[in-house]
């Protein structure tokens, strides 16, 4: 089974389900994770953005996260070291005791992990492997499935290609970024064929769940990320480790992918990977500038599924009066509310002491969001829903602000997908690639007509994509125009 996993793992990087989008040839194709250089001086040319208020209701959104542990590593997000990038073994035996989280999973749990390469010079072209290492402590096998899973690298699977604001993405080739991408194929239930449906792992043993590159080229200097999402269950306690090391050398000085038994000697003895990224600040509200840190731990919370109603004792939506508009805040943090008071990232279970105290931005946290809209007037409406990227703000002043004309900062990169049923009764599932920048109000993702009485329900969902910048908000409006 180990031979089996390991040569699934090593072809990762040939062997994906989706081809790679064909890139149009006007496309700018920007070098992945630019390194700062006077190219990003700002254009005195340009007109400075200017607020704009939108004046409407802020809701915080119902419901919460569950319960299900993520193991979340994106702490160090650049990796320039060799090391460990999250162990959750019992530090028991180690070399580098505090480097082990002693965290078990069991049952549902998932895996989600965003570091980077970059080469300076010659010197760091050398490729980093990621290597992930699942291990069974019992004296019973443990069957491990693989529910989902997708891996993908900036470099060639999915550049970051400048794309419209929204566009239609049916059939999942539309994408910049490896997180958007990764992201769009777990929305749709999606397992790359480098990962066995289930394996065994033997009592007392451990086994490679990756093996994978993460290569910069020789041009410097350069970057490369790799993304990667699994949605895992296990029929016992299993301990993972994420790690990170230059690539052997062979006699003749060609590289090669490292063993188990390499990667083993590196979690034996090894410390955490570095360079190690900013210390968040500590959680004391007077504090007025805040670094809010990278994940590294157990967060809790897969999923957060909404109803989306007036109040919890029933089971409608009533739509905004004529020309008027609310909105629920998405993925807000501890410090960034838009005025709802509600924390939405994910606590963490365990984490390293330098990293984040929340899962800030939640990525890989799937939303499943219900309005069941009713237009109780007496006239016929037109109803529009958004997902909006506003300016950041912590204060209860029933607006959200906006920029104009468009900041150049990209806030969120993904695939939202929106079901329903139309105007004439047929059910709809259609697919967005949403492209917003920081302080961008969205285009609708659907507009309906509601005659008096009528009741629709939409569901809007999404996987938040490494990548982007919280908060969003989802904004129900009704159009002033309605007949």
């Amino acid at each position: 089974m180990l031979s089996l996993l390991l040569a699934f793992s090593i072809a990762q990087t040939d062997t994906v389900t989706q081809p790679q989008t064909p890139v149009p040839p006007t496309y700018s194709l920007p070098q992945t994770d630019p390194l700062p250089s006077f190219d990003a001086i700002p254009d005195m040319n340009r007109i400075p953005p200017k607020e704009v208020v939108d004046i409407q209701d802020v809701r915080p959104l119902p419901g919460q996260l569950d319960g299900v542990p993520v193991f979340n590593s994106n702490s160090p997000e650049v990796v320039l070291t060799p090391g460990i990038l999250l162990s959750t073994f019992p530090p028991d035996g180690f070399a580098v005791p505090e480097a082990h989280l002693n965290f078990p999973f069991e049952g549902r749990f998932d895996l989600f992990a965003h570091h980077i390469a970059r080469a300076r010079s010659p010197e760091e072209t050398r490729t980093f492997y990621q290597g992930l290492i699942a291990y069974n402590p019992t004296a019973e096998p443990v069957i491990l499935e693989v529910l989902q899973g997708a891996s993908y690298l900036t470099s060639p699977d999915a550049l970051f290609i400048e794309l419209e604001d929204m566009v239609a993405n049916p059939d999942g080739e539309v994408y910049s970024g490896p997180g958007s991408r990764v992201m769009n194929d777990i929305l749709r239930g999606k397992r790359q064929e480098n990962w066995p449906a289930k394996l065994e792992i033997p009592p007392g043993e451990m086994v490679l769940l990756m093996n994978d590159p993460i290569p910069v080229g020789t041009v410097v200097p350069s970057s490369n990320a790799r993304s990667t999402m699994m949605r895992l269950w296990s029929s016992g306690p299993v301990y993972l480790a994420n790690l990170a090391m230059r690539s052997p050398l062979r006699e003749d000085g060609t590289e090669r992918a490292p063993t188990l038994a390499e990667w083993q000697g590196l979690l034996q003895n090894a410390g955490l990977a570095g360079p190690r990224d900013l210390t968040p600040t500590p959680l004391d509200p007077s504090v007025m500038n805040v670094v809010f840190g990278r994940v590294a731990g157990v967060a809790q919370g897969s999923q957060w599924r909404s109803q989306l109603t007036d109040t919890p004792s029933v089971d409608y939506l009533t739509i905004p009066d004529t020309g008027e508009a609310f909105s629920y805040a998405l993925n807000t943090l501890h410090r960034i509310t838009l005025g709802t008071e509600q924390i939405q990232s994910a606590k963490m279970l365990t984490r390293y002491p330098d990293t984040a105290y929340f899962g800030h931005g939640n990525y890989g946290v799937e939303y499943n969001l219900f309005l069941p809209l009713a237009n109780f007037s007496d006239r016929t409406q037109q109803v529009s829903l958004t997902i909006s990227s506003p300016l950041k703000e912590d204060e209860d002043m029933d607006a959200l602000l906006f920029f104009q004309p468009r900041d150049p900062q990209v806030f969120f990169r993904g695939t939202v997908r929106v079901r329903y049923n139309d105007d004439e009764g047929l059910p709809q599932t259609r697919y967005f690639h949403l492209v917003q920048r920081r302080g961008q109000a969205g285009e609708p993702l659907l507009t309906l007509t509601l005659p008096p009485g009528d009741r629709r329900l939409v569901e809007v969902d999404f996987l938040y994509p490494p990548d982007a910048t919280p908060p969003q908000v989802l904004t129900v409006r009704t159009l002033p125009n309605s007949n």
